[in-house]
């Protein structure tokens, strides 16, 4: 393992289910072609030491031309204590550790086409690309099971810290493609989407940074509170109000708690819808954009996630031809897209441009993979 290996992971876009994976409901995302790779070399000692991209080169499209890294040691042979709640890499060697994989020491060098802090899962793809690697290094099976690799990565960035983000960013990553994930009883399910999309996925770059543990907290925690209220009701799951008999115990809630979950209560439904789309042999290109469109305004008017700056970028969109568009991630600023035929797509990202935010369009892409 002298010479290396190479591996890399996609970021991910979400189609419909944003907020409610960690409501134990399911999402629909897909990969993207943006991606986090990882360079590992074999060490003689007990040190891992990394060098990844300098977090200041946080904006879409920048590249890091000048080399920039920030740079990290430490030894497995010892304890590897935390400085911070997002101590990410060292968590991940933790996790690995405890789970029983015998890692050895290494020289990682960490690069990323992921703008940091913008929604596009930077950290949970840093995270599942650094596990690939060591994995990888050591020349274990589990490597080869991204369904592992996206549970350890679950585990690095959330368990152990006991943050509030879901699974879906570690996953979609991990197995790539299009994806509808579950979560029952905390675990995930995997259901691979054989839908082709005729239409182009545009991204953008609101230049807005996020808190993104802070948005989650106050997105997650009216939501639980809110069925929580009507336990007395038998109400135990969003999925209660899949029908409409259950829809009038809503305005038993105070104005924000019935805000909140009317909105997680929504975006289901239209999950429903559009996971029945995206099986179809021919998709309605039209039918996904209002959706998408539809699940924003929920994150906008429900969740209150959305930003001025991020109303302006698809408001433009939409009246230069795109079909429907959203924010991406958590909210609160960082990225969105929207959702275009091809045609549309130079229009699009020039009027978006000409606002003063990049732009990139995408493809689907498949997930943590070694490369060749």
């Amino acid at each position: 393992m002298k010479q290396g290996i190479r591996v890399s992971t996609p970021s991910r876009l979400c189609l419909f289910g944003e907020h409610l994976d960690y409501l134990g409901l399911e999402v629909i995302a897909v990969a993207i072609n943006l991606r986090f790779s990882a360079k590992i070399t074999a060490r003689d000692d007990s040190l891992i030491k990394i060098r990844i991209r300098d977090s200041s080169i946080d904006t879409l499209n920048v590249e890091n031309t000048d080399g920039r890294y920030d740079t990290y040691e430490f030894d497995i042979a010892k304890p590897i204590p935390y400085e911070n709640n997002r101590d990410y890499l060292k968590s991940t060697v933790n996790v690995l550790l405890r789970a029983g994989y015998p890692l050895t020491g290494a020289d990682i060098q960490m690069d990323s086409e992921i703008p940091i802090g913008k929604g596009m899962c930077s950290s949970s793809t840093m995270i599942v690309v650094l596990t690939k690697a060591l994995l990888e290094s050591i020349g274990h099976a589990d490597a080869e099971n991204p369904e592992k690799i996206a549970r350890l990565a679950f585990d690095a960035e959330v368990t152990e810290f006991g943050e509030p983000g879901g699974m879906m960013d570690h996953y979609t990553s991990a197995i790539g493609s299009l994806v509808n994930l579950s979560f029952p009883s905390g675990e995930t399910e995997v259901y691979p989407l054989s839908g082709k999309l005729g239409g182009r996925f545009i991204l953008f770059d609101s230049l807005q940074q996020k808190d993104t543990t802070r948005v989650l907290g106050n997105a997650k925690t009216p939501a639980l509170e809110a069925i929580a209220a009507l336990s007395e009701y038998g109400i135990t799951s969003v999925r209660d109000f899949t029908d409409d008999v259950n829809m009038p115990l809503l305005d038993r809630l105070d104005a924000d708690h019935k805000r909140v979950l009317s909105a997680a209560v929504d975006n289901y439904r239209i999950l429903l819808e559009a996971k029945k789309l995206l099986s179809a042999d021919c998709i309605d290109d039209a039918a996904i954009g209002k959706l998408i469109s539809r699940h924003h305004a929920n994150l906008r008017d429900g969740l209150q996630i959305s930003t001025p700056r991020i109303e302006e970028i698809l408001n433009t969109a939409l009246a230069c031809g795109a079909l429907g568009g959203k924010i991406n991630g958590s909210g609160g600023g960082g990225c969105g897209y929207v959702y275009a035929r091809e045609e549309d797509c130079t229009k699009i990202m020039k009027a978006i441009e000409n606002l003063g935010y990049p732009t990139k369009m995408l493809m689907q892409d498949t997930g943590v993979r070694k490369e060749q």
